[in-house]
């Protein structure tokens, strides 16, 4: 019995080992990398303590503190923000582009699992466009992109929608090696109706018996096991020559698939399918960065545009109120009616209404900015009561640069994110379709058994029953020395080669299957031709967009001057008495309509110029942003500078 207790513990000893060494590396290599990301934005995940392989990791909670680049821009109540600031806070605190940072770590997850013979999980490839300036806060928030699954390459190659994870093809090796064992201690007391046998009737059996098995699948389709067993049987009968005994035997079994689910090419398709969308997930987060840092562009210059429509509605309502105030002196010394008071007086009304609405405006889109570059939003005092005071202008170049339009095509079908998506998807589902090609042929699976077998024991102390003379063959007589012997030496071998053949006569599921797959290929296909159509005609609006807003500034600034050179002449002939107060207010409204005008013409060529390099796929590039430093949530740029003076 002791002998027995050691030989479990040494076992349960070398099988407990091996994972604590696995789970040490495992603990130090997490902790190297928590160290080397301590600085950057990236989760952490870690894993802790002994045994770790069968511990899960730890995701570390969210971190909601605001880069210190957002402190460092506040002043006196006042948050100093130029265009380059703007963006470095959105890819250091935008929760949108937070999110998509635990992709590659799920893709990760899903390499791991695949590689342990499993079917990857689907990663998701939604982006969120974000929200909408003050002046159309009823469209909301939207979301774009699809989500696409490891396991449905083929359908998520298609230009639909939310797809579910299906595992399809032929069956994938489990690709971890397993250890298994059992310790069993029995005692069986069996009456007898005859003595002949065990020679008692009161038939008393004990049986201890131990036994492991290491198995592991591989990438070829073979199934590989190696197994011990080790059974010591004790009895009161009185027949048996060796009581107590021992019985050992050594077992190795090896299936090698031969026609459905042979070769690496069919059982590493997840593994590969894994690692392509670890790519989909870096092209997903590129996408939401372009996406994020264009929303925050176009919410800065609507800013600074709605900062200069303030400014254009306190110039009307100055000039307002210089007329009214030339009115009254003008009607107390009787060369005016009195119902020119009335008249200006209304229009300054209607002017300070129109200041009050322009610079609530400003406050909403303020809002809407600094709970876009917050981790927290706007629920921090300090920053909900800083007023943003953007230091960049919108500016037109004088010429626009040239580029033929089918080189503009061709780069954005390289440079856009989407594209390679959907590329990625097609291919992915390539390689799921050799797994359900694989699935319609017959299962042959070609095995080899072979076992050697021994018996070791004591000569049975029991009286042994009359006429009954025992002579034991000397060879068996011993403990584990003799029973190691016989099994190395091969002395009582197993043998057992053959081969297995199941042919399904209909094979309707996987024609199904396979019917699927190739469907779904060619949806793929013409979903990446339609995305390439659209990523044309999205090229060719921004390429009008650019102009008709180039077109429509240059209209408004010279009908701008226009009002103003109109406008100055009216109030000369008012002065002279060949015009009329409504005359002056009408003049004035125009030049204010062609002011805004003006303002808003900038402003749409500003966006324009965004959208453009949204098309082309160049925000990234053309703004100086760093995947990497996005990724990091650290951007290496200094803040800017904040002017000396106040901006007005």
């Amino acid at each position: 019995m002791s002998k027995r207790r050691e030989a479990t513990a040494l076992l349960c000893a070398m099988l407990l080992a091996a994972p604590g060494t696995a789970g040490a590396q495992n603990a130090s290599s997490a902790q190297g990398v928590s160290a080397g990301q301590s600085a950057t934005r990236v989760p952490a995940v870690q894993q802790t303590g002994s045994f770790q392989i069968y511990r899960p990791k730890q995701v570390a909670p969210i971190d909601l503190a605001n880069s210190n680049r957002l402190d460092s821009l506040l002043r006196g109540g006042r948050l100093y923000l130029s265009l380059q600031d703007a963006i470095a806070l959105a890819l250091e605190n935008n929760l949108d582009i937070e999110v998509q940072r635990y992709g590659p770590l799920i893709a990760d997850a899903n390499i791991l699992r695949a590689k342990g013979g499993g079917f990857a999980r689907g990663v998701s490839a939604g982006v969120s466009s974000g929200p909408s300036s003050a002046a159309s806060q009823g469209e909301g928030r939207r979301a774009t992109g699809i989500t696409t699954s490891a396991a449905t390459e083929a359908s998520s190659a298609g230009a639909g929608g939310g797809l579910l994870v299906q595992q399809t093809g032929s069956a994938i090796p489990s690709l971890d090696p397993v250890i298994s064992g059992i310790a069993r201690f029995s005692h069986a007391t069996s009456p007898q109706t005859s003595s002949f046998v065990t020679g008692t009737n009161n038939y008393v059996r004990e049986n201890n018996l131990m036994n492991f098995q290491y198995s592991q699948g591989f990438l070829t389709g073979t199934n590989f096991s190696f197994g011990y067993s080790d059974s010591r049987v004790e009895t009161n009968s009185v027949r048996d020559d060796f009581n107590p005994a021992r019985t050992g035997s050594f077992s190795l079994n090896i299936t090698q698939k031969l026609l459905q689910g042979f070769g690496p090419a069919v059982n590493s398709r997840q593994i590969r399918i894994a690692r392509n969308n670890r790519e989909v997930s870096d092209l997903v987060f590129k996408q939401q960065v372009i996406a994020t840092v264009s929303t925050v562009m176009n919410l800065y210059w609507d800013l600074v545009s709605f900062n200069e429509e303030v400014k254009v509605a306190k110039q009307t309502l100055a000039a307002n109120e210089k007329l009214y105030n030339d009115n009254r002196k003008q009607v107390e010394i009787g060369t005016l009616a009195p119902i020119s008071i009335v008249q200006a007086e209304a229009e300054v009304a209607a002017a300070q209404q129109e200041v009050t609405l322009a610079e609530t405006r400003v406050l909403q889109q303020e809002t809407i900015l600094k709970n876009y570059l917050s981790r927290t939003g706007i629920a921090s005092p300090l920053l909900a009561d800083a007023r943003v005071v953007p230091t960049d202008r919108m500016t037109m170049p004088d010429v626009e640069p040239i580029q033929p339009f089918q080189d503009m095509v061709a780069g954005a079908l390289q440079s856009r994110p989407e594209a390679a998506q959907r590329r990625i998807n097609i291919e992915n589902a390539k390689i799921s379709m050799k797994g359900s090609r694989s699935q319609m042929l017959p299962t042959l699976d070609a095995f080899v058994s072979l076992a050697n077998n021994a018996l070791a024991g004591t000569v049975n102390g029991l009286p042994a029953p009359v006429g009954v003379i025992r002579n034991p063959d000397a060879y068996f007589l011993g403990g584990y020395s003799t029973l190691f012997s016989q099994l190395f030496g091969r002395n009582f071998p197993d043998y057992a080669v053959g081969l297995q053949l199941n042919i399904p006569l209909r094979n309707r599921q996987a024609q199904a299957d396979m019917l699927n797959d190739q469907l779904s290929l060619r949806q793929g296909e013409l979903g990446l031709q339609q995305l390439e159509n659209q990523i044309r005609v999205e090229v060719q609006n921004a390429l009008i967009g650019l102009q008709q807003a180039r077109a429509s500034y240059q209209a408004a600034m010279k009908r701008r001057v226009l009002q103003e050179q109109t406008l100055d002449a009216e109030q000369k002939k008012l002065a002279l008495g060949a015009s009329t107060i409504y005359q002056v207010i009408l003049v004035q409204r125009d030049l204010t309509q062609a002011q805004s005008a003006e303002v808003a013409a900038l402003a749409s060529y500003s966006k324009a110029r965004v959208e453009m390099d949204r098309a082309l796929g160049l925000t990234l590039n053309n703004h100086s942003i760093s995947l990497e430093e996005a990724y990091n949530g650290r951007v290496s740029r200094p803040p800017s500078p904040i002017p000396a003076v106040e901006q007005p």
